[in-house]
């Protein structure tokens, strides 16, 4: 049966793997004259990037040299639906578009347990090659982390579980449409675009959720923590009452007739500037929620999966 499953999947999994293999070999390379900057290590330098002179420096010449590297890596959100959908939609698309299912149904491995042995094998190969590439990708990552922090989207969706998770519901979903649809073209392609909705609709409306986000007031001037996650910032009265753009502008201009600096204006207005935000220490916490939203939904389309082969509505 391995061999079987290998023989019928081996260009999918020789394809992605060498895609993996020259992605995180050319990271390899750049993250290693990356971190080259930091003589201490980026760690050094986590969370208090204008603390150290040193530090600002390495930063300074991060963004100059490697900036344009860590905006490429926008394309590497799709890494996890092209690994989980090009493994899974041929899983059942292929047997029903070619009618082989009439045969290995037929043969002495149970329906059932020929299902069972061809998702695990390639729901490894997906955990597998989209962790690889995750963690190649988060040690990429370490010294534009200590600068901004993992809890931006940047960061947060191609680092820690939630890659992995993401690429089991790609495969779920994937998987599913092929069972459906028996065509492994137009199971991909739904696997595509359930696997965007799904993720923007978690990311813009579901994340900030995951708990009640912090409300800070700060005397102006007031540093931001790069860490956290700030999900609204603006400036408030010395009661707390939030100021409209129309009235921050209104008290810029009073600066400029004043000829004053406008921080020391503001400061001796009584203005505080507010920060609506998540703290850094909740990556984890959210990571596993993400997490297992994903991976539920996955089982729960498996699920499907498992009952229409078992009924044999296909």
């Amino acid at each position: 049966m391995t061999w079987l499953i290998w023989r019928q999947h081996r260009t999918e999994a020789g394809v992605l793997g060498l895609l993996v293999g020259v992605f995180g070999i050319a990271l390899l390379v750049l993250g290693a004259q990356a971190h080259d900057l930091f003589p201490g290590g980026p760690g050094r330098c986590a969370g208090e990037p204008g603390a150290i002179e040193t530090c600002a420096a390495s930063f300074r010449r991060l963004d100059e040299e490697y900036g344009w590297v860590e905006n490429l890596l926008a394309a590497f959100y799709l890494m996890p639906v092209v690994i989980g959908a090009f493994l899974g939609a041929p899983l059942l698309a292929r047997e029903l578009e070619d009618g082989t299912w009439q045969l290995a149904w037929t043969q002495g491995v149970p329906r059932m347990r020929w299902l069972a042995a061809k998702l695990t094998a390639l729901a490894g190969v997906t955990v597998g090659l989209t962790g690889l590439f995750t963690a190649v990708l988060t040690w990429f990552r370490q010294p534009f982390d200590a600068w901004e922090g993992r809890f931006q989207y940047d960061a947060f969706d191609l680092e820690g579980l939630v890659p992995v998770a993401y690429a089991l519901f790609a495969f779920a979903v994937a998987t599913t449409a092929g069972a459906i649809l028996r065509r492994g073209l137009p199971a991909f392609g739904v696997a595509f675009g359930a696997f965007l909705a799904a993720r923007m609709s978690v990311a813009l409306l579901a994340r900030p959720a995951y708990a009640t986000p912090l409300t800070t007031t700060q005397p102006i001037p007031a540093d931001g923590v790069a860490d956290d996650w700030v999900i609204e910032n603006g400036y408030a009265d010395a009661t707390g009452r939030r100021l409209s753009p129309a009235e921050y502008y209104e008290l810029e201009d009073a600066a400029d007739r004043a000829g004053a600096n406008l921080n020391q204006f503001l400061h001796a207005q009584g203005i505080q500037r507010f920060t609506v935000h998540h703290p850094a220490d909740r990556f984890w916490t959210f990571q596993f929620i993400e997490t297992a939203l994903f991976v539920i939904a996955a089982a729960l389309l498996i699920g499907v999966v498992v009952w229409r082969v078992r009924r044999r509505i296909l």
